[in-house]
């Protein structure tokens, strides 16, 4: 994913001379293209993540469209503050690329978790909040987040997932799109934990079970009509994020089902459970660990579904 998100900033880049790049002191080998082709829309802040949200806020506010960038917590948690007082607060062009989301960079233990960035971004006022499944996801998600006004998170994997989509038409922020029909059954995902989604859907098909799929590019705004529609036809929605559970992705579903008037199915939220990941090793291993990979998913469906 970061890799398409470069390249498509880089032709974004290339015809809008308003948009800078500031990086927190990292990223070099992946950023390259964009520093070699594009010098003079390109800051490195250095190893100082509140003072890079500052001065991106500062140039937004000039007139310019800013995308920081820094991997896992950094860009988000560590610069919380200016990010909520400086860019939201104001409304700034100020586009906040989170690379690593949830247990990317796992093997350099919690600190370098992003599980609960997606809760605490969603919660400012304002804020745009994207999770990208797939590569096409991220380049549409890139091309929106520039021609939106105002602050947003971009929560991108590092690289490596597998493609959902061969295109996407009339892509737009909010909207969920579905990836398969289904009955009984849906499962809706954000961010590369779809490639985990995908296998325990093959996991119930092979069981007699046909989920709906839908994968959510954006968490704020949440696409209601969706929710609603599955909430009122199906008797299971599952919600998987790579991210805990409180106050992420499964509760932003939670919270348009809880007003909902009419609905028929009951919610299964899928991801971190309100834990630190102390385990130290690699994303597959600890998604598996925490009770994300795609075998357990399957499992945590079908047990559900004898209850029901």
């Amino acid at each position: 994913m970061r890799d398409t998100f470069v390249r498509t900033l880089i032709d974004i880049a290339k015809e809008n001379k308003n948009i800078e790049l500031v990086t927190g002191d990292l990223g070099f080998g992946v950023l390259k293209p964009y520093w070699e082709q594009l010098p003079d829309q390109f800051t490195n802040a250095g190893i100082a993540e509140q003072n890079m949200t500052t001065l991106a806020a500062g140039m937004a506010l000039s007139g310019k469209t800013v995308f920081t960038y820094s991997i896992g917590n950094f860009p988000t948690l560590r610069c919380l503050e200016q990010i909520r007082n400086d860019c939201a607060y104001h409304n700034a062009d100020v586009k906040i690329v989170c690379v690593g989301g949830g247990f990317v960079y796992g093997s350099l233990g919690m600190s370098h978790h992003a599980t609960e960035d997606i809760a605490v971004l969603r919660a400012l006022p304002d804020v745009v909040v994207m999770a990208p499944g797939d590569l096409v996801e991220a380049e549409e998600a890139t091309k929106a987040i520039a021609n939106y006004k105002g602050t947003c998170y971009l929560r991108l994997g590092r690289g490596g997932e597998k493609r959902i989509h061969e295109r996407i038409d009339n892509f737009e922020i909010g909207k969920a799109i579905k990836v398969s029909d289904g009955e009984r059954i849906a499962i809706f995902s954000t961010g590369a934990i779809f490639e985990e989604v995908q296998g325990a859907y093959e996991i119930l098909c092979e069981h007699g079970y046909k989920p709906e799929v839908y994968t959510f590019p954006t968490v704020k705004p949440i696409d209601k009509e969706v929710i609603k529609k599955c909430s009122e036809n199906f008797d299971l929605i599952v919600t998987c994020e790579e991210h805990n559970v409180v106050g992420g992705f499964g509760s932003a579903v939670a919270e348009v089902m809880a007003e909902l008037k009419n609905k028929k199915a009951y919610l299964l939220r899928i991801g971190l459970e309100d834990v630190y990941a102390v385990e130290v090793g690699n994303q597959k291993y600890l998604r598996n660990k925490y009770g994300m990979s795609s075998d357990i998913i399957a499992q945590k469906v079908m047990k559900e579904l004898e209850t029901l």
